[in-house]
């Protein structure tokens, strides 16, 4: 199947995690982006670690695949001069500076948009380009803490925890990359691009939904309690004799199931217990008696009962596992690509299939080296000769 953004460039000029992210997508899905860095230090995301393979970070390949490495000095003015140049000839402009800087520079969407009026032009920022924290800094444990996520989880009567990924990065890299695609699809029947504004907090706000409304309809503050205030009775975490477990019964077809797979049948006829209404009511006295039982037996025994018995239920896995599962192999969700330093790398793939095929390692090109495609682009793009490649080189530009 043709790649659906074939003949689509990105110029994408952002640094760390939730921009990378977004072209990283927007690569897979066929775009040729042509990722601007520091020349000398690069992305920031290059020194992040350890671990490093051979010297490279092992944290930079997850979000820079599919990508070419272009270097330009925008803070020199022939620099930001070359920038406009790639961007009058593209299609898409991404960036994650803060709003001063982009006006210091000449970079705004009014700059760029009146060259290019084709631009789709997406920033990303900690909190938008509008409203008091516009300059603020944006990391993705600054929005975890605001958005309120880190308020529901942890240990029940624990503090609140940083959920364990750059969940607020990868957020508004997904969200940049869906709201890219739609607004190139708009271009096609108006002739115009157009700006997005996507921020880390907004996205957290997103995924906080039913909790923001439920505190809304209520005004209930909730805590900390280890995912045991779900609306749903069982959907949780669960002890057994040897590692934890998940169970959730959905549905109360599901409730009679999980009592009669673990011998607590006496469950089903207990008035306090009846509905999921009444179980969420009386989980203090439910979640004892249940673990009474499960603690007795390893989780593999707990695990082959409830499976049987058509509940749904799963292990917690630690990385090891999740990367040698049957279904993470049988989808070939991990893959490898031959970096030209580090050698073999394994990466997650697109987490989607188009036309039953997903983006393998044929299609797949390495993390770039810092720069090792500036004087192709520079050339290719612009007309760049080797006597300007090497004076600009001289000047500190590339």
């Amino acid at each position: 199947m043709t790649a659906p953004l074939s003949g689509v460039t990105v110029v994408d000029i952002s640094t760390a995690y939730s921009g990378p992210y977004c072209s990283m997508f927007l690569a897979d899905m066929g775009a040729d982006v042509l990722k601007v860095e520091r020349p000398g230090s690069g992305d920031d995301a290059r020194g992040w670690g350890p671990p490093f393979v051979e010297g490279e970070s092992a944290w930079f390949p997850s979000t820079n695949r599919n990508k070419k490495s272009v270097t330009l000095d925008v803070a020199k003015p022939r620099g930001r001069e070359l920038l406009g140049r790639l961007v009058h000839g593209s299609d898409v402009f991404l960036e994650n500076l803060k709003p001063s800087t982009l006006d210091r520079l000449g970079l705004s969407y009014d700059a760029l948009s009146e060259d290019n009026p084709r631009l789709v032009y997406c920033a990303i920022s900690g909190f938008g380009l509008t409203g008091p924290w516009r300059d603020q800094p944006g990391y993705d444990l600054i929005a975890q803490a605001l958005s309120g996520i880190m308020s529901v989880t942890g240990e029940q009567g624990g503090r609140p925890q940083k959920v364990g990924t750059a969940l607020s990065d990868m957020t508004a890299g997904l969200i940049a990359a869906f709201t890219i695609a739609a607004a190139l699809f708009a271009r096609e029947r108006t002739g115009r691009g157009t700006l997005i504004d996507v921020s880390l907090l907004e996205g957290q706000l997103a995924l906080m939904t039913p909790r923001i409304v439920s505190y809304l309809a209520s005004g209930l503050e909730p805590r900390p309690s280890g995912a045991t205030d779900s609306p749903i009775t069982i959907y949780q975490a669960l002890a057994t004799a040897d590692r934890d477990i998940v169970v959730a019964t959905g549905a109360e077809r599901l409730w009679e199931r999980f009592c009669r797979a673990i011998g607590l049948e006496e469950l089903l006829n207990d008035v306090r217990f009846r509905t999921n209404r009444d179980r969420t009511s009386n989980r203090p006295t439910l979640l004892p008696r249940v673990q009474s039982v499960l603690l007795t037996q390893p989780a593999a025994h707990w695990l082959e009962r409830l499976g049987a018995a058509g509940v749904p239920c799963a292990p917690i896995q630690y990385l090891g596992e999740v990367v040698a599962h049957p279904q993470v192999k049988a989808r070939e969700m991990i893959v490898p690509v031959e970096h030209p330093v580090a050698g073999p790398v394994q990466l997650v793939a697109p987490p989607w299939t188009l036309g039953g095929e997903r983006p393998g390692p044929r299609r797949m090109e390495p993390p770039p080296l810092l720069g090792q495609h500036t004087d192709q682009v520079l050339a290719d793009s612009l007309g760049c000769t080797a006597s300007d490649l090497t004076e600009l080189r001289t000047e500190g530009v590339i």
